[in-house]
């Protein structure tokens, strides 16, 4: 068993966006920006936002949190998002998701500039995922992919179950892995056995929010397991979706929680602000 170290691997990514950042100041005096909306008091959207505005001044980015109260109505954020749009400063926005129950998080994502859309959860970006096109990708899904690639996992062919099937992870990392030429089985809340997806498959991947959902019975051995999901038990433990002590000793690479896939989702938003910032136009 190979512990893949996603806080290691982050900690290069910084690095070299660090790097790239000082290079455009000095070649075409361009700061990255990065404008943040943090709409109500969720502890973890809050505890996410802290995170990514640290990871921004590590690298040297410019970078706005827009708080607001979770009474604030649909009209405002979209004026404060469109009022972003036209600032030449920020390359990227990035609207913390849950939002309040009275806002169309749709419309609302609906109306970034798809070229600021650092998330990749606009349905122009989406869209040229699927499509094989050059685009913003979600941070999670391709950290994710970043961590197949720093570990040599060779994806052709292999067969994958991803649990979870939501527009942040689970659909666009059954994208990204159809890209890559394996096969893809995308299981849900509604999938009828979940066991006999993950059983067969050489890689599974879960993202759902409930601990110990994956068990030692429901991996193969040698199988390759990506746990991406972050809960935390009534003594204050940080878990992931995974049994990882019974599970760990029959796969070949797991990812540990914390310090597997987190880190690089943030890593992954700053490669993607810079993207953004290298095409401003001045």
């Amino acid at each position: 068993m190979q512990l893949i170290d996603g806080k290691l691997l982050a900690h290069s990514v910084h690095a070299l966006v660090a790097s790239e950042v000082e290079a455009l100041k000095q070649q075409r005096n361009i700061v990255p920006g990065l404008a943040v909306i943090l709409v109500g008091d969720d502890p973890a959207s809050h505890a996410y936002v802290k995170m990514k505005g640290k990871a921004c001044d590590k690298v040297g980015f410019y970078s706005i949190i827009h708080s607001m109260p979770d009474t604030i109505s649909q009209d405002e954020i979209i004026a404060t998002i469109e009022m972003i749009n036209d600032n030449p400063r920020i390359d990227g926005i990035l609207v913390q998701l849950p939002l309040p129950k009275h806002i169309d998080s749709n419309k609302i994502l609906e109306i970034i500039d798809p070229k600021k859309d650092v998330d990749g959860f606009h349905p122009y970006n989406v869209g040229r995922l699927v499509t094989k096109l050059d685009c913003f990708v979600p941070c999670t899904p391709l950290g994710v992919m970043k961590m197949f690639e720093k570990y040599e996992i060779d994806l052709r062919g292999k067969d994958v179950c991803i649990v979870g099937a939501s527009n942040i992870v689970g659909k666009p990392m059954a994208s990204l892995l159809t890209n890559a030429d394996a096969t893809v089985t995308l299981t849900h809340i509604h999938t009828k056995d979940i066991k006999a997806h993950t059983l067969k498959s050489d890689i599974i991947i879960v993202g759902v929010g409930k601990p110990n959902l994956i068990t030692e019975d429901m991996v193969k051995d040698g199988a390759i397991v990506i746990d991406i999901g972050m809960n935390k038990l009534d003594n204050g433990k940080l878990v992931g979706d995974v049994d990882f002590e019974a599970v760990k000793d029959k796969c070949s690479f797991i990812t540990p929680v914390p310090g597997g896939a987190g880190p690089m989702t943030i890593a992954m938003l700053l490669e993607n602000t810079l993207k953004s910032a290298k095409v401003r136009k001045i």
